[in-house]
């Protein structure tokens, strides 16, 4: 039988009450996590790891890169890796693991749940039996597996605080599903070249969501923090207001200033286009066009791009390619 490892890093599934009415703080080590699934010894010779322990919205750039050394270190003796993971960063950490390991020739399948997998009604027993059997499936490549969704690693949103159908993908169909005939692969991450492990990253990327009215001034207090990065989430195909405000003059300084400049959309659907309206047109040639990228795809690999290099035509080549997936061919 194929031998899948379980690399824990805290998150809700692990998690429990350490007083009476008390919030909810990661506990529960990787061992344990395996003996609420028995079933999975059927199919499979489960190992397990703890990483670390924490709640997923103190997971950051650092511990991206610690993810992704222990995963990459695992592939070389295991068939494939189940992760368990908070799901309130997940989608930033599925998104960046999948840009650090390239070429993957086994499986990495990220899961979570929303409930404690202690608690009656967790769904952390399914999605983790499921998650198993993805692994045992062997189809190379970064997913998040919830809620019988087996989604591209870069293409998942959050979408739910508190429903189990908490994920879904977004301008791209799911990868796989799970349901009474098995485990179902139809669109599978891209994976080319040889496997190898590219985990330099620069944190110093910042995310703007314009609003009407933003005040230009904003783009000052980037440049005065040392942001080396930014993704604009601009309205509709791409535009930022110019009357009035005149974003798009900032933006240019910014560019002049050796700032990379990232634009996407507000909107979770379809992709942006700078030439359709004169709001866009108006962005200076020096903006990297995000196309249809999730927030987390844009974010995570523009910090990815700036670990490694500096050039300005280097970062927007990176970003405009695709890679595993993040966005349309």
């Amino acid at each position: 039988m194929k031998k899948i490892i379980l690399l824990a890093t805290g998150g809700t599934i692990a998690s429990a009450k350490h007083s009476c009415g008390g919030p909810l703080r990661p506990s529960l080590e990787a061992a344990g996590l395996l003996e609420y699934i028995p079933q999975v010894r059927d199919i499979c010779e489960p190992y397990a790891r703890d990483i670390m322990f924490l709640d997923s919205s103190n997971i950051q750039p650092e511990e991206w890169g610690d993810i992704a050394r222990h995963i990459y270190g695992a592939l070389s003796e295991y068939d494939g890796v189940v992760v368990t993971h908070g799901t309130d960063t997940l989608a930033f950490t599925t998104a960046m693991v999948s840009y650090m390991l390239r070429g993957l020739q086994k499986p990495v399948i990220f899961t979570g749940a929303q409930l404690p997998i202690s608690e009656l009604m967790s769904d952390g027993r399914k999605n983790l039996e499921a998650a198993f059997a993805a692994a045992v499936n062997g189809t190379p490549g970064v997913y998040l597996l919830f809620d019988n969704k087996i989604i591209n690693g870069t293409r998942a949103v959050k979408m739910r605080t508190m429903g189990f159908d908490a994920f879904q993908s977004i301008n791209a169909p799911v990868c796989g599903t799970v349901d009474s005939k098995g485990i179902i692969f139809s669109q599978p991450q891209p994976q080319s070249g040889q496997p190898q492990l590219i985990d330099m990253l620069c944190p110093d990327v910042f995310l703007l969501k314009v609003i009407p009215g933003t005040n230009p001034g904003i783009f000052d207090h980037i440049i005065k923090m040392g942001y080396r990065g930014i993704v604009i989430e601009a309205f509709g195909v791409g535009g930022l207001h110019f009357v009035k405000r005149n974003l798009a003059h900032k933006v240019d300084m910014l560019c002049q200033k050796g700032v990379a400049v990232v634009i996407i959309s507000q909107c979770l659907y379809d992709s942006i286009s700078l030439t359709v309206y004169e709001a866009g047109a108006l962005l200076p040639d020096c903006v990297i066009n995000g196309r249809d990228m999730t927030a987390e795809a844009a974010v995570t690999k523009l910090m990815w791009a700036l670990g490694q290099t500096g050039s300005s035509q280097e970062i927007a080549h990176i970003i405009e390619t695709p890679l595993c997936g993040e966005i349309a061919g």
